[in-house]
């Protein structure tokens, strides 16, 4: 690990692509053109980052995916089959880009996935061969093609994973190794979509820019937004699994822990949707009622619960949407940042914006007229503490 990382602070210039016709940048005196930018879609799954960043007016010139399922999915909906592992490309033959999107694996940080792994006697973090090291793949292409801008996901433990050391290791690759401006947030996606889902973003700028991640609003939807009227029955839980569920719940529950199903209706925000839904759907149950067992989400549903368009295609099986669904990203949380992100790479490097003054009780922008016509007590907000 330490010697592929020195290895990235020899910054190369990218040659001309062999996968793309045109590789000239759409630049204009150093910023990205309206609606002209450049992106590519790593680790892309059933193409989240896509939606988000095609909605921001951007071209996709390459995708990539290991999972054959993931890219027919992909394929069905995009009109082209995504190419598979990473690492079967040459990063000099990637084309050139604008912004580099990706939401790399996150099982090796994940909290069930080290959880697992543990239980299980198997390395996790960067010290998962399959998948651990793939952040510095990233920074490799990274490194290669000098993309303006890039937008990373991954789970909210990446920073708390072994004691905070993974994620000095990849802000300190990104910023001194690579030189970019980097601009870290955990953002839940209940504010825009039902369900209690953390995770981090990293976005970085090659030039230092400055940049604020999309403010969202305070209270988002229901479940009921989200739910079908008619249900097929196959997906109401069998007796069987119902009471090994209640049963498990209560052996947790009795030993002090907080391992169990959640049972929701459709006034309330549900659980995160994990990769592992297609077994047991414990994660996220719809309450039927108190004469008949609960159900699982169907894939539909899923797929509004993550926030993808009515017509978004599902040409897999259940298990493998399931599948899908739980390792995707929220595609509106994504739509505000790649907004945010092509907004400030068409403004001027040097930009920087207004102060913007805050009453420190309420919280409330106080207008610039109003500063000079009385006493206010004002700061600039920070982050709130949690209660």
């Amino acid at each position: 690990m330490p010697n592929r990382k020195k290895s990235l602070i020899a910054k190369k210039t990218p040659p001309a692509s062999s996968l793309c016709e045109e590789t000239t940048p759409y630049r204009v005196n150093g910023s990205v053109t309206p609606h002209a930018y450049r992106f590519i879609d790593l680790f892309c799954g059933i193409g989240g980052f896509r939606f988000a960043f095609e909605k921001a007016g951007g071209k996709c010139v390459f995708s990539s995916d290991w999972n054959k399922y993931s890219r027919q999915t992909y394929a069905e909906n995009f009109g082209e089959e995504p190419h598979g592992d990473i690492h079967s490309i040459a990063v000099a033959d990637i084309p050139q880009h604008d912004v580099l999107c990706a939401g790399f694996p996150c099982q090796p940080f994940s909290i069930a996935g080290v959880s697992k792994k543990l239980s299980l006697g198997r390395a996790h973090g960067f010290d998962d061969k399959e998948q651990g090291n793939l952040f510095f793949t990233l920074a490799e292409i990274i490194n290669v093609h000098r993309p303006a801008a890039f937008v990373l996901e991954n789970v909210k433990n990446l920073t708390s994973h072994d004691k905070g050391n993974t994620f000095r290791v990849i802000r300190d690759t990104l910023t001194n190794a690579l030189g970019y401006t980097l601009y870290t947030k955990v953002i839940d996606a209940r504010s825009v979509v039902p369900q209690h889902r953390e995770r981090i973003f990293l976005v970085g700028f090659k030039e230092a820019r400055h940049f604020d991640f999309p403010v969202y609003p305070a209270e988002g939807p229901k479940l009921e937004s989200i739910l079908d009227a008619n249900v097929p029955d196959k997906y109401t839980l069998t007796d069987h699994l119902w009471k090994y569920l209640q049963d498990y719940a209560a052996k947790h529950k009795a030993a002090g822990n907080g391992f169990g199903f959640g049972l929701v209706t459709g006034k309330d925000v549900s659980r995160t949707l994990s990769a592992r839904y297609y077994k047991d759907g414990s994660e996220i149950l719809i309450s039927q009622g108190p004469r008949k067992n609960p159900r699982r989400l169907t894939p539909r549903e899923c797929a509004r619960l993550m926030g993808y368009p009515k017509d978004f295609k599902i040409p897999v099986s259940d298990m493998q949407a399931y599948k899908q669904f739980g390792n995707s990203v929220v595609v509106p949380v994504v739509e505000r940042i790649a907004q945010a992100v092509v907004e400030t790479l068409q403004r001027p490097v040097n930009f920087r914006p207004d102060l913007v003054l805050y009453d420190r009780k309420s919280q409330k922008q106080i207008p610039s007229a109003t500063v000079n016509e009385r006493l206010v007590k004002y700061t600039i907000p920070t982050k709130r503490k949690k209660s």
